[in-house]
């Protein structure tokens, strides 16, 4: 089989195969590819069966990263939670899990790396690291919905929400992203994490256009819990959510997900995908499954399965401490640095 080369910025065909193939995502749109190429400077490229002059019918779309600080890499695709290759057969991607492997030799690459929901055969890449994956079946009426919540940790927490009248916003004006990245800086610190480029929301918001949006929850105009959710056909994907942990109490996030829910049912959406969880992050992953979502595991692929991790865990711990004690202007300065060379 002959595998060829082709931008997905520039080539229409790709959205075309994007709006059509039962396993494309968000990830896979163009819009979340031009935010990773404007912020990141990343290059995306599409290996297909489809000759230049063909309907394109399949394609695996990857980024390659450049880093002097994590060595240079092929990812499909970074800062995406999975990423399925839009193939138009399953035995397709032991061809492109070969292209892989002789991309790696060639370029002298640390390793590549796929992100697949689904299962895919290869008998080249080998499994990689695995995660928790959780999805919201919206089917039900909303009355099962919320009776699918966990009583005492989210309905009761929702009922609290209301009682102490949270007002909520929805959109992606100027100021509703200010007041989500007020918030995520002040979750990252918690965490120990740097937050993401500013840049890379108003990316995302810019090039996803309705395809991205953002929920505010506030009492009495002090912003308190945000979550940004991303779109694809029928498919609503929570991708970030940020929080003040002083305000936890009011029941912010619980009323939040439930008027994410809601708006998704009464939008016709067929589910929520609530994204990945580290393994060890068991807490993620139960308040997931207490708003009723399915846990399944997904699991990356990666040649050489011994290349150096691009953020090994010793390094995101140790980076974490010190973080964490830069003022937030310092931290904000850091997170554009460091994030390029993190996908």
């Amino acid at each position: 089989m002959n595998l060829y080369v082709t931008n997905p910025l520039t080539d229409p065909r790709w959205s075309e195969l994007v709006r059509n193939h039962p396993h494309s995502s968000a990830f896979h749109q163009v819009g979340f590819l031009q935010a990773l190429a404007k912020t990141y400077g990343y290059v995306p490229t599409v290996v297909t069966a489809s000759g230049p002059d063909c309907f394109l019918r399949d394609g695996l779309v990857l980024c390659r990263i450049r880093s002097f600080l994590t060595g240079k890499r092929l990812v499909s695709l970074p800062f995406a939670d999975h990423c399925d290759p839009l193939m138009s057969s399953e035995g397709q991607f032991c061809e492109y899990a070969q292209w892989l492997q002789n991309a790696q030799t060639t370029e002298k690459l640390n390793f590549v790396e796929i992100r697949p929901r689904i299962t895919v055969p290869s008998s080249v890449l080998e499994p990689g690291k695995k995660y928790r994956f959780h999805e919201l079946d919206l089917e039900p009426n909303l009355q099962k919905l919320f009776s699918g919540l966990h009583k005492s940790s989210i309905q009761r927490r929702i009922q609290r929400g209301e009682r102490e009248h949270l007002t909520y916003e929805a959109g992606t004006s100027r100021a509703i992203l200010r007041s989500f990245y007020k918030l995520l800086a002040i979750t990252r610190r918690r965490h120990r994490l740097l937050p993401q480029p500013l840049s890379w929301f108003e990316n995302l918001l810019r090039f996803m256009g309705n395809n991205a949006h953002i929920r505010l929850a506030s009492k009495n105009g002090r912003p308190l819990g945000a979550i940004l959710t991303l779109h694809h056909r029928n498919i609503v994907m929570y991708k970030y959510g940020c929080s003040d942990h002083k305000f936890h109490s009011l029941g912010v996030m619980p009323f939040l997900f439930w008027r994410l829910i809601e708006e998704s049912k009464n939008d016709g959406m067929a589910a929520i995908d609530f994204g990945r969880s580290d393994v060890e992050q068991t807490s993620l992953s139960g308040f997931k499954e207490k708003l009723g979502a399915r846990a399944t595991t997904i699991t990356y692929l990666r040649w050489p399965r011994a290349g150096a991790d691009a953020s090994p865990s010793w390094l995101r711990k140790s980076a974490g401490l010190v973080f964490s004690v830069l003022p937030q202007p310092a931290q904000a300065v850091a997170g554009r640095i460091v994030y390029r060379h993190v996908g």
